[in-house]
C-alpha cells in the first residue's frame, strides 16, 4: 500500500453540492455524476494506482470502482464522507471485491501501511504486524500463491520490470544506500501524475536494502 493524504478541500464539487440539497441523502442516492466525480478525484489523489494492490487503474472499462475503506454496513454514517472513500481495482477476490464489509485494521490513510506490509521479490508479501497480517487475509493481498496466485506471479513480474527499468538487478541488488535512496525518490515521483504500477512495492523492496 501507499498512505493516501486526502486534501482538504479536495472533495468533488458536484459531491459538496449535492450534500447540501440532500442533507438526509446517503451514497445509494447519488447520480452517476457525482460518482464519476468522486472516481476522477481519488484517481488523481491516487495516481492513478489501486488504493490497496497498487496496480494501476485508468478509470476507463470499469477497471475501478469507489470503495468505502470503512464499509457501510459498518459506519452508513460515513457513506458520503470523502475521506472514507478510494478507488479500488476491480478484480475478482481481492481488494473491494475481498473486502465487502469486512472491518480492515490497517488503511491506506495510515502512515504504517508503508512499513507494516513486507514485500518480497517473489511478489509475496507479509505482514510484520496483527493488523497487516489481517488486512492481507481481509483484501487476499498475496501472502500465498494458493490464495492469489494470479496477483503475487503479476507483482512479480511488473516488480522486476520496474527495477530492470531504472538500472536495479532484482538478483544483485544494491549496497549502496545513497544509490538506493536515489531510485526510490526517483520511482516516488509521478510522471505526468501517475505512477508506475507497483511502484510502492518497488519502494518497500528497496527499503529493505538499505542498511
Amino acid at each position: 500500500m501507499r498512505r493516501i493524504s486526502k486534501i482538504e478541500g479536495f472533495e468533488p464539487e458536484s459531491l459538496r453540492q449535492w450534500k447540501a440539497r440532500n442533507p438526509r441523502g446517503n451514497y445509494g442516492d447519488l447520480t452517476e455524476k457525482e460518482r464519476q466525480d468522486i472516481r476522477a478525484a481519488c484517481l488523481e489523489e491516487q495516481f492513478y494506482l489501486c488504493a490497496y494492490c497498487c496496480q494501476s487503474i485508468s478509470g476507463e472499462n470499469s477497471d475501478c470502482m469507489n470503495e468505502h475503506v470503512e464499509a457501510r454496513r459498518i459506519a452508513p454514517n460515513r457513506s458520503l464522507d470523502f475521506t472514507n472513500i478510494v478507488t479500488s481495482c476491480t478484480t475478482l477476490k481481492q481488494c473491494d471485491d475481498a473486502h465487502e464489509s469486512k472491518p480492515l485494521p490497517l488503511t491506506p490513510f495510515m502512515p504504517e501501511c508503508e512499513t507494516e506490509f513486507e514485500f518480497k521479490l517473489s511478489g509475496r508479501v507479509t505482514g510484520k504486524s496483527a493488523r497487516a497480517i489481517e488486512t492481507i487475509a481481509v483484501l487476499n493481498l498475496g501472502d500465498r500463491e494458493q490464495n492469489n496466485r494470479s496477483l503475487i506471479e503479476k507483482r512479480k513480474s511488473l516488480v522486476q520490470t520496474l527495477l530492470l527499468n531504472n538500472g536495479v538487478d532484482p538478483e544483485e541488488g544494491l549496497d549502496d544506500d545513497e544509490l538506493i535512496e536515489m531510485v526510490i525518490e526517483d520511482i516516488s515521483k509521478p510522471k505526468n501524475g501517475k505512477l508506475e504500477a507497483y511502484a510502492p512495492v518497488v519502494v518497500n523492496v528497496l527499503r529493505q536494502w538499505v542498511k
